[in-house]
């Protein structure tokens, strides 16, 4: 697991549409995971956004050509699609709930408490360095757990790709971590009101297409299964190739009918890349890969298992995968198949 001052360096892979080409070093992190990462992200063709510890948690822009940095006073998970705003929370307190996701730093994440009214989701603006609660994890936990008697901590955040919504998990476990309970919480920045998917505590993965869908993977009559929710009306929802594919996964967006997701490894330690089509409920498979059982840890206190996370390229052409295929963790990039 990765440890304080622990580095990994941060840099950018020319791509000509057939091949990678050089390697360039940007700049390094201190502070990153084997699930997470650095939350390295693209703001705009030329900068990118990453978590770091420079005498505190923070997060950095860094040009990629003239290597400028600016640097942000708190971490981030995820950016908004016009790269103005950034979600954050406690990465000491995911770290201590969710070992294996956070980061070995202390950031004033209350640990002590379990539902504290001090940090929960927050919303950071990357144009004038500040930052603002949206719920608080008491606020979160009071309609649940009234006696707060549950540990609680938010985690997995995205924006909705017009900017009107945020979302993230709001979890919260018991003293043993394996015991936990899922919500997925949807917060509408212009009514400063939240609400959540009706889930039955259990989410795993999700992601947002550009029509204000939700593609989640979570629990429906008693099932969990991948569904479609039209987002502000959670109730108004469509179970997706129920038949077809039944696993959880990572789920990528390639447009607004159709996405990729993954499997984890069966009995032959194969993982599966699929492309499901969300309109016609049908499933094929885009390749398949091999997952050492070296890499699959079932120790939830030293977490460090390489799931496929796959990831589409913006114009749908490509798809990436992280994979330990032959004893080394690696990224891997391959074109869409056509027969797909």
């Amino acid at each position: 697991m990765p440890k304080q001052n622990d580095s990994i360096e941060v840099g950018i892979f020319s791509f000509d549409g057939s091949s990678l080409g050089d390697y360039h070093i940007i700049s390094e992190s201190y502070a990153w995971n084997y699930h997470k990462g650095c939350r390295l992200q693209w703001l705009n063709d030329k900068q990118v956004i990453f978590n770091t510890f420079d005498n505190g948690l923070c997060s950095k822009i860094i040009d990629i050509d003239s290597l400028e940095e600016n640097e942000i006073r708190y971490p981030i998970d995820s950016v908004s699609h016009n790269a103005n705003y950034a979600t954050s929370f406690s990465y000491e307190r995911l770290q201590k709930f969710m070992p294996g996701y956070g980061y070995d730093y202390d950031d004033c994440g209350f640990c002590n408490e379990n539902a504290p009214k001090d940090t929960g989701l927050f919303l950071i603006d990357l144009k004038t360095n500040e930052r603002q609660m949206l719920p608080s994890l008491n606020q979160l936990s009071v309609d649940i757990d009234p006696q707060f008697e549950k540990q609680h901590y938010v985690t997995h955040s995205e924006f909705s790709r017009d900017g009107r919504f945020v979302s993230c998990l709001h979890r919260y476990i018991t003293d043993d971590i394996e015991n936990r309970w899922t919500r997925l919480v949807v917060f509408n920045l212009e009514t400063r009101k939240y609400f959540f998917l009706p889930s039955q505590v259990m989410v795993s993965h999700y992601v947002w297409n550009s029509i204000n869908q939700i593609i989640a993977y979570c629990r429906i009559d008693g099932i969990d299964r991948h569904v479609v929710f039209n987002i502000p009306d959670v109730d108004d929802y469509k179970i997706v190739a129920q038949n077809a594919i039944n696993s959880d996964g990572h789920q990528s967006v390639i447009d607004d009918n159709m996405f990729v997701t993954d499997t984890y490894p069966d009995k032959y330690r194969m993982n599966s890349i699929v492309k499901v089509d969300i309109l016609n409920d049908t499933v094929k498979q885009i390749c398949t890969v091999y997952s050492p059982k070296t890499f699959q840890t079932k120790n939830s206190y030293k977490h460090i298992a390489c799931d496929l996370h796959p990831r589409c390229s913006s114009d749908g052409r490509y798809v990436c995968f992280d994979s330990p295929r032959t004893g080394k963790r690696a990224v891997y990039v391959m074109k869409m198949p056509d027969n797909c």
